[in-house]
């Protein structure tokens, strides 16, 4: 008879009965998906892997502590055979043919009666591969189909027309630190439904120029604000494109909570009543020191860390940060924001106790193509900042924690 292709059809099983023979590794992946899906699950085998036995545990199945028998396929509506005993394994299929059980085999997909597809998720949709040619079934073929289809959908590369459903309005889109693969998916997602994009200079620059045509894209610094401060400029930008009935994604590096005045805009637009979505970023304060191979902490060496701006020097009267405080203290410290202050930070540093000989680190455009890592100590790093010619941005760490590392050499 000739080999037809498989008809793919969702099965909706709230309430329904499915049954699992075999409680290991199989078991393990295939069960989530059916819990997720409301099944009443039956589970016979006398073993179980440690996670299958804490979803009976928990109660998201049932399970039956024994082999299987003729007639433990009563009452169900799918069957799911993952068994190692081969002699179960066919008497169940064949039960399962008697009652017409859609019946899925791990060890004989040929036998079956229905396959499991590769699938994923994206926003409400299900994505699922089957190999339409029995010959050439290679599950990582159709594995690496449905990876590409829902990165797809996940990262904007791929949408429809029709699956703009994103209400106007304006997102707060953390870019992280600078490489564009380290943008959330959902901040990259919305960024490929934007009308407007508004990007701070540190942000992740490549993802812009993925963007559509028709996408303005505005840079946050060359907005014009006569008599307005700069942020309050920004601000009745977001809020005016967003009043325009558009999507509006306000584009910063990092995270938007951190020293990124992310609060001022919400605030802003919260007061205008426009619809405002925050979307963390990775902050550069951890994912740039450990793209430079420097853990902020570590077991027997640094216990907390402490992240500070560094754009006020600790004598400017404006500074908010209580740096004998923090000389006290013997975890990392973080400092962002400050190349041209390191020489007088560090000179406070050491003047309310840290020791001179504390190793600093800078690392200038973390995680990007242009990443330099320069190695100091608390008595050189102004001097060597400057012979170096650091430039922001830059996160500089300073502890033991630089030495850790295959490159914490001072």
């Amino acid at each position: 008879m000739a080999e037809h292709p498989a008809y793919p059809v969702g099965l909706r099983l709230t309430g329904r009965r499915v049954v699992v023979l075999g409680g290991g590794q199989v078991a393990q992946r295939r069960l989530p998906a059916l819990i997720a899906a409301g099944a009443d699950i039956r589970l016979v085998s006398p073993e179980a892997t440690p996670s299958v036995e804490a979803m009976a545990d928990t109660g998201e199945i049932t399970w039956e502590r024994r082999p299987y028998t003729e007639g433990d396929l009563a009452g169900a509506w799918y069957v799911l055979i993952a068994t190692s005993d081969a002699e179960a394994a066919e008497a169940a299929s064949a039960e399962a043919e008697r009652h017409r059980v859609w019946c899925v085999r791990s060890d004989d997909a040929d036998r079956a009666t229905a396959w499991t597809p590769a699938t994923g998720h994206s926003e409400g949709v299900t994505v699922a591969v089957l190999t339409t040619d029995a010959r050439h079934r290679d599950p990582r073929h159709t594995a690496a189909i449905r990876d590409a289809v829902v990165e797809g959908l996940r990262d904007g590369t791929l949408v429809a027309p029709h699956r703009r459903t994103r209400t106007p309005g304006v997102a707060l889109v953390g870019g992280g630190p600078g490489d564009p693969d380290l943008i959330t998916v959902r901040g990259r997602r919305l960024l490929a439904e934007a009308d407007v994009v508004i990007a701070d200079r540190l942000g992740p620059r490549d993802l812009l120029a993925e963007l559509p045509p028709h996408v303005e894209v505005i840079d946050a610094a060359k907005i014009p604000y006569g008599r307005f401060m700069a942020q309050e400029a920004i601000n009745n930008a977001l809020i005016e494109h967003a009043k325009q009935g558009k999507a509006v994604v306000r584009l910063k590096g990092g995270d938007p909570f951190v020293f990124g005045r992310g609060m001022e805009e919400a605030q802003a637009l919260a007061e205008a009543g426009i619809a405002c979505t925050v979307v963390p970023g990775i902050s550069s304060s951890v994912s740039v020191p450990g793209a430079a191979g420097i853990p902020v902490t570590h077991r027997g060496v640094a216990h907390e860390f402490t992240v500070v701006s560094g754009h006020v020097a600790p004598d400017d009267e404006r500074s908010l940060v209580d740096w004998p405080s923090l000389a006290k203290l013997t975890g990392t410290l973080v400092i962002l924001m400050g190349v041209d202050k390191i020489g007088k930070i560090a000179e406070a540093l050491v003047a309310h106790g840290k020791s001179p000989d504390t190793p600093v680190a800078l690392v200038q455009e973390g995680t990007t193509a242009a990443q330099r890592r320069v190695d100091a100590t608390l008595a050189t790093v102004g001097e060597v900042a400057v012979a170096q010619e650091v430039r922001p941005p830059a996160v500089i760490v300073v502890g033991e924690v630089v030495a850790v590392g295959p490159q914490g050499t001072v």
